[in-house]
């Protein structure tokens, strides 16, 4: 079933008034998780008292698994790498090299408080981000994430190729959202990926799908989307390392 979130309104997401610029951050190496995650925190805790601007950072991470809110310890069946738990939605998920992680920092009650229609833009960022590869990726209402069509594999068979966990606090988003340019796609072998077991259902990436592709083409079409689903506000991308 194609889900239902992508009949919602997502224009009321564009900036807030008077909000400035969304600021953008790009990492080039690495970031450990405890630091992604402090650094993420002091961001919204300064968003949230007005003392600093929207962001969007783009990094990777080492090798590791985080657990989310719905996490279950039975999902990770084999330990090769650290597990985090976390305070964002969702279950188990791997991040590593080749992955573009997306952390997203938005004042949501001056934009529009609303999860679920969030979380709906979210997706539809990502969406408009594959399409600029011609990779046509679609929401599913009982599976979170972006997902792509493999007849290739079989009738009815989908592959994740992009995660979305968010967090709110004091109405201010951070973690979300991940999207497979060319992980080792082995590495998911290790959890059951956020909870699905249903062998149709598997996980690809952006190499996987038979497209070469840079990271900095995968940050240009996130900052294009960005600006068509939550507002042209963004318009500054700092060259700062994190």
């Amino acid at each position: 079933m194609v889900n239902d979130r992508q009949d919602l309104d997502l224009t009321a997401f564009a900036g807030p008034a008077g909000g400035g610029a969304v600021e953008w951050l790009i990492s080039d190496a690495p970031v450990p998780y405890p630091a992604a995650v402090a650094a993420m925190e002091a961001q919204v805790a300064a968003i949230a008292a007005h003392q600093a601007p929207e962001r969007v950072w783009l990094l990777e991470h080492p090798p590791l698994y985080t657990s989310g809110t719905s996490g279950r310890d039975a999902d990770l069946l084999d330990p090769r790498f650290p597990l985090f738990a976390t305070g964002r939605g969702g279950q188990l998920t791997y991040h590593g090299p080749g992955q573009r992680v997306a952390y997203v920092m938005l004042d949501l009650k001056r934009r529009r408080p609303d999860v679920r229609a969030y979380v709906a833009g979210l997706e539809e960022w990502i969406i408009r981000t594959l399409a600029a590869f011609n990779v046509r990726g679609e929401r599913r209402e009982e599976r979170v994430g972006v997902w792509v069509k493999r007849p290739d594999k079989g009738a009815g068979h989908e592959d994740k190729i992009a995660a979305i966990g968010v967090r709110l606090r004091r109405w201010v988003s951070f973690h979300g959202i991940s999207i497979n340019v060319e992980p080792d796609l082995t590495h998911f072998e290790a959890i059951v990926p956020c909870g699905v077991v249903d062998p149709r259902y598997g996980v690809t990436s952006l190499a996987d799908l038979g497209l070469t592709l840079t990271t900095e083409d995968v940050d240009i079409a996130l900052r294009q989307a960005f600006g068509e689903v939550f507002g042209s506000a963004q318009s500054r991308l700092p060259e700062a390392t994190v």
